[in-house]
């Protein structure tokens, strides 16, 4: 079973863990987006992604991070 858009602390640890040079303050949707959608346990629609879902995982990848 793959991560799914709703899976925002799991897809966070996920990123956390890929790109740990990456600031997550300092991206933007997009390429949060494609950064989500390239991983590897990813297994989701990439057209479902929406601002609110991103916020989330950036929230949850900042407290991550932290």
């Amino acid at each position: 079973m793959g991560l799914k858009w709703t899976d925002s602390l799991d897809i966070a640890i996920e990123l956390y863990e890929k790109y740990p040079e990456q600031d997550p303050t300092r991206i933007n949707f997009m390429d949060l987006r494609d950064k989500v959608i390239a991983l590897e346990e990813f297994d989701d629609d990439p057209k479902r992604s929406g601002e609110r879902i991103l916020e989330a995982i950036q929230a949850a990848w900042i407290e991550e991070a932290e």
